[in-house]
């Protein structure tokens, strides 16, 4: 019977090969193994001890998922140290995109005080981005309103249009794709907050 102490006294490489083999001991030595010390450079780096732990589960969740064909090619302290960097990165740039949309989003809000032009401006603004969500190909509108109107997942979509999940991407960025063309850089910018 297999028990966690065998497994902590194997190698990295020795783990890394039984990871390949469907091996949920050697993944389980490798969390306990790892997780922490991920877990504080991840923390140290964003500052939220939440965003952390995602950060660290995600990491964990997309070893598991590649096992079979994950190849180990230093250590895992260098595999798993490169990909925290990698997405403390990535949620960092979110971070301050997501800031520049809400930044764009107030300056076009209407906010009470402001002109009747503003206002009218804005208005016109949202009738123009239906005009041109209604001009979509029929299939296209319809993603991109299960997806923005409805508030469906990707997966859901997929699931109840019978399509794969990448066609209800493609379709998702093309949509967006004209309504940046028609409405302007600083809209399609906005969207992207939403969506």
């Amino acid at each position: 019977m297999k028990n966690n102490s065998t497994y902590n006294v194997l190698s990295d490489a020795e783990l890394s090969l039984l990871l390949q083999k469907d091996d949920e001991w050697a993944f389980r030595t490798l969390y306990q193994r790892y997780w922490k010390r991920l877990y504080d450079k991840a923390r140290y780096r964003l500052g939220e001890a939440e965003e952390a732990e995602e950060l660290v589960q995600d990491i964990f969740c997309k070893l598991w998922r590649r096992r079979t064909t994950f190849l180990l090619e230093k250590s895992f302290e260098h595999y798993f140290s490169v990909a925290v960097k990698f997405e403390v990165i990535n949620r960092l740039a979110k971070r301050v995109r997501v800031e520049t949309y809400k930044k764009e989003l107030a300056a076009i809000t209407p906010a009470s005080g402001e002109s009747l032009q503003q206002q009218l401006d804005y208005h016109r603004l949202q009738q123009q981005l239906r005009v041109t969500v209604n001009a979509l190909p029929q299939k296209r509108r319809l993603i991109f309103q299960l997806k923005h109107e409805d508030g469906y997942t990707l997966q859901q979509i997929a699931h109840h249009l019978g399509v794969s999940v990448k066609t209800v991407e493609a379709q998702l960025t093309k949509a967006r794709k004209t309504i940046r063309v028609v409405l302007g850089s600083l809209l399609g910018s906005l969207l992207w907050l939403f969506w």
